[in-house]
């Protein structure tokens, strides 16, 4: 079982009198791999802040290892931070960056011996991969190498805990994606605590071992990157965590939702019969068939080529779908659409409901989907079993 290593407990914090973070309860594992996900203005880079200790809740505690911590100073806790802009010391190499926390005097600790900086130093260079670097003029290095550098000098103090403010922000996309496997196996191989914050879902699902979705200074919701992605609380977490197709429905019974005056099977119980829900569907569990045998029918408004696969909107009764597919259907084509019982997934109502999942205005490129006609023309059954 993971030790807890960092708690916040009822931490709340507000700037002139506007609150960003309310009341947040969360904790944090040894050696584990945690980020803070959340559109710009959501608290997360306030909470990230306030583990290093630049920033003093409003109110609310902060415990590491089981020890208050509020009046810390930065320096005195055991935690590094790593920031978009590496902040890299332009008149030293590689070698005197990363060995220059080394050689600042603790207070009460005894100075390290140059042996001592060598060892370390040469070891996190083998870490980070950039061994025979170490005289190399950092000016000159790659974005991701200057990365490497910077969390080699934040890792070898030996931290307990590494907190990353969207490092990755700088890098082009095919470098962030090569990054992301290095900052998960830098983790895992030291086993230090890191924990990230990101806008970006993609990151968050690929290196996580725990994700921490936040919206208007409240924890909307935590699990693992399959839990939020498969199994998400509600309507803004199922949008912002990948695409979804939201829709409303009524749970007719356990394992039974009515969509669109549809009744399909799903894996939900629990609800009340009759209660109003939300209806997340993942565009990628959408099958394409012959209108016919579609539970569902509508007219293909719109293709983008996405390299694997085919975004497709879909409009039907003025809803706009999107579909991914490897199946092409033209445009202005009649389909059915096929949902497997564990392709639908239902929420409880809630302050987010109705304000995702139509695809009307899913970007730039489907800005002509608001004129689209379509003229629904009813299935023969009222049920969508089969």
């Amino acid at each position: 079982m993971s030790k807890e290593l960092i708690r916040l407990s009822n931490c709340s914090m507000a700037f002139d009198g506007e609150v960003v973070l309310n009341n947040i309860n969360l904790y944090f594992n040894d050696k584990e791999f945690l980020t803070l996900l959340g559109p710009s203005g959501c608290g997360k880079t306030t909470t990230l802040r306030i583990i290093g200790g630049f920033l003093k809740p409003t109110s609310g505690d902060i415990f590491f290892d089981g020890v208050r911590i509020n009046d810390v100073p930065p320096h005195k806790r055991m935690v590094n931070t790593i920031f978009q802009k590496y902040a890299l010391f332009t008149h030293l190499n590689v070698f005197e960056n990363i060995a220059f926390g080394l050689r600042l005097q603790r207070p009460g600790g005894k100075k390290l011996s140059q042996a001592e900086i060598n060892s370390r130093v040469m070891e996190m260079l083998e870490v980070v991969s950039l061994k025979g670097f170490e005289k190399r003029d950092v000016t000159i290095l790659s974005g991701g190498q200057q990365q490497r550098v910077a969390i080699a000098r934040a890792l070898v103090n030996h931290p307990k805990v590494l907190l990353l403010d969207e490092p990755l922000g700088a890098l082009d996309m095919r470098l962030r994606k090569d990054m992301q496997n290095e900052l998960k196996r830098i983790q895992q191989a030291t086993g230090i605590t890191f924990i990230y914050v990101t806008h970006d879902q993609e990151e968050a699902l690929a290196m996580s071992d725990t994700i921490v979705v936040m919206e208007s200074g409240v924890i909307q919701q935590i699990g693992t990157p399959e839990d939020i992605y498969n199994e998400p609380k509600n309507a803004f977490v199922a949008d912002f965590i990948g695409e979804s197709n939201i829709v409303d429905g009524i749970m007719r019974s356990d394992g039974v939702v009515e969509i669109f005056g549809r009744k399909f099977k799903c894996l939900d119980s629990g609800f009340d019969p009759m209660e109003q829900v939300d209806v997340v569907i993942r565009p990628e569990d959408i099958d394409i068939v012959d209108e016919g045998q579609g539970a569902l029918t509508g007219t293909v408004i719109s293709i983008t080529f996405r390299g694997v696969l085919f975004d497709i909107i879909v409009d039907f009764r003025g809803f706009k779908w999107l579909i991914q597919t490897t199946d092409l259907s033209p445009v202005g084509s009649k389909i059915g659409i096929k949902i497997d019982p564990d392709g639908i997934h239902i929420m409880k109502k809630g302050p987010f409901s109705g304000l995702y999942g139509d695809y009307s205005s899913y970007s730039a490129e489907y800005d002509e989907i608001g004129d689209a006609k379509h003229e629904y023309e009813p299935t023969h059954s009222d049920d969508a079993f089969e």
